[in-house]
């Protein structure tokens, strides 16, 4: 494992990586709050075949933050994705998105058909969208948040602990999260604190609309492998979903029993269920 910095224009995003150099590029993108991290059980397992690259997002890992005059959003986190791939000289290459990663590595596979040799998703297809139901509310929450205002950072004894707050978060049980959980910390003061930057939890004022979702989609042209979670999360209902599903030509949908971090509670098996969707 090899750690990387990769220079975008306005900002320093990190990044790990697995195998030789010359092998096929695969890009790897976390989901929200995780970090590069994230892909450590299953990365050295495909490091065999193919140059894995996993970035740290803006705002998350030991990547730069946005500056406060900007927002986070999904357009940016796809264009500095593009970014990082021109910066590490990748003109084409498979693309793996977890959660908030699969939304942005949609609009990646979107934007630049020609770039995307295969994609690979794990719980989730293109962003978070708004059915209308919560425009106003969700957009007076974000714009009454005041610029700069944030609540003190928590301070954890150890990493430990930080690791077993993180696991009554999310579910994911701590020892599975620990790698995260690692690499999202900094030393600080009486103990560890996270890096990630807190705006990172502030409400989306504005989310794209689903019908404009499933016209983006209608361009999805890569080969595309979605992996889900059984039973789903609340945030992946199934009905919803497949109306996005139908929309893309060249998609296999894959299930799995577990929780949202497929990749760390069952590397294995995901693993060689990304083998067969990049052979694809």
């Amino acid at each position: 494992m090899r750690e990387l910095t990769v220079s975008v224009p306005g900002l320093e995003l990190s990044a790990l990586a697995w195998g030789q150099p010359d092998a096929p590029p695969l890009l790897m993108v976390h989901g929200w709050l995780d970090n590069a991290a994230s892909f450590a059980l299953i990365a050295p397992r495909l490091a065999d075949r193919f140059h894995v690259i996993a970035l740290d997002l803006p705002g998350h890992g030991r990547s730069d933050h946005l500056p406060d005059s900007t927002i986070y959003q999904y357009l940016d986190y796809a264009r500095a994705v593009l970014a990082a791939a021109d910066a590490l000289a990748l003109p084409r290459f498979h693309l793996l998105g977890h959660s908030l990663g699969a939304g942005v590595a949609t609009m990646v596979a979107i934007a630049a058909p020609e770039r995307i040799r295969g994609l690979a998703l794990i719980e989730g297809l293109g962003p978070l969208g708004d059915d209308g139901s919560r425009t106003l509310d969700r957009f007076r929450e974000a714009m009454a948040v005041t610029p700069g205002a944030t609540r003190p950072l928590r301070v954890f004894p150890s990493i430990e602990d930080a690791a077993r707050a993180r696991a009554m978060a999310s579910g994911l049980d701590a020892y599975l999260a620990h790698p995260i959980v690692e690499r999202g910390l900094r030393e600080v003061e009486g103990g560890y604190s996270w890096r990630s930057d807190p705006r990172l939890s502030r409400p989306t004022a504005i989310r794209l609309a689903e019908t404009q979702i499933m016209a983006l989609l209608l361009g999805l042209a890569a080969p595309t492998s979605l992996l889900l979670a059984r039973p789903h999360p609340p945030y992946l209902e199934p009905e919803a979903l497949q109306v996005r599903i139908d929309c893309v030509d060249d998609i296999r949908v894959t299930h799995m029993d577990g929780g949202h971090h497929l990749h760390l509670e069952h590397p294995e098996r995901v693993t060689d269920w990304l083998r067969d969707a990049l052979d694809r």
